[in-house]
């Protein structure tokens, strides 16, 4: 009756009834940050694809808006789920903080970044700034980087290499979801400062384990983290180390961005999106 595609991809010449799930348009936004082919592939058939689906789920409104405005897809057809948080992600409790931070920042508070290391990521700012907090600070904490590293990296190792306190940060390489749920919580704060997201999962990740964020002004990102993210500017290496000292030096306000987050998390839950979903789904079929 309707094929569901849940990730960008979908039949050209089926007569079936479509709905799309649409996560992001990075692939328009930040081209020559893909292969060739890859990009060429999506310059063609992205748009072909949402406009031939009868309906269209974007995961954030910034998406949705996205869509509109780069494609001309009639807003009408495009309904806005989420993302949602997986239940490993929970807040720990001192002790197993104390053990996650002996087995991976020799006992010291970290501040954590977990995804693809690429440059859209904005990892190789979020290193320099870094540096900066630490002069700045004399602070005891590293930044602990997880994730596998993609595509045109170079920058990132050219800041590790750069860095006065390069011993401080470290690369984990790509970890399982458990080992992700445990560092998470661990952390002393999330520091996801990527150049564009559709959604931005860690975000939501972080709120779960009552963990403090600091993250973009661009995209979806304050749609997501609301009042409990502290935004900054992602191409600002100043921005980024000035909220990094304020978090280390404010308890007050890591206190509050963790309340925050405890609300702000309830927005997003996978019942809202299998709702949303299921919705589509019936109206693309005419029920």
């Amino acid at each position: 009756d309707v094929f569901l595609s849940p990730d960008n991809f979908l039949s050209l010449c089926t007569k079936v009834k479509t709905v799309l799930v649409t996560h992001d348009l990075a692939h328009a936004h930040f081209p020559s940050q893909l292969p060739f082919f890859h990009r060429l592939y999506y310059q063609i058939f992205a748009p072909k694809f949402n406009r031939r689906a009868d309906r269209i789920v974007a995961v954030s409104e910034f998406t949705r808006q996205d869509l509109v405005a780069r494609y001309g897809i009639p807003p009408e057809k495009i309904a806005v789920a989420c993302n949602g948080c997986r239940e490993i992600f929970r807040p720990l409790s001192e002790a197993e903080k104390h053990s996650v931070r002996e087995r991976y920042s020799d006992g010291k508070p970290y501040f954590f970044y977990v995804g693809a290391v690429h440059p859209r990521k904005n990892v190789h700012r979020l290193i320099a700034a870094f540096d900066q907090f630490k002069t700045a600070t004399g602070s005891s904490a590293k930044l602990l980087i997880a994730g596998r590293f993609a595509w045109k990296a170079g920058a990132v190792a050219d800041a590790w290499r750069a860095a006065r306190h390069q011993p401080d940060v470290q690369f984990l390489g790509y970890l399982d979801d458990l080992e992700v749920a445990k560092l998470m919580g661990g952390a002393f704060a999330l520091t996801y400062v990527s150049l564009f997201e559709g959604f931005g999962v860690p975000l939501m990740e972080a709120m779960h384990c009552d963990v403090p964020v600091i993250t973009s002004n661009v995209s979806s990102m304050p749609e997501v983290a609301g009042e409990a993210g502290l935004l900054v500017n992602p191409e600002s290496v100043e921005e980024i180390a000035t909220a990094m000292q304020r978090l280390w030096q404010d308890e007050h306000l890591a206190k509050k961005l963790v309340a925050a987050g405890g609300q702000q998390r309830q927005l997003f839950t996978w019942q809202k999106a299998a709702d949303v979903i299921f919705e589509n789904l019936e109206m693309a079929t005419g029920d």
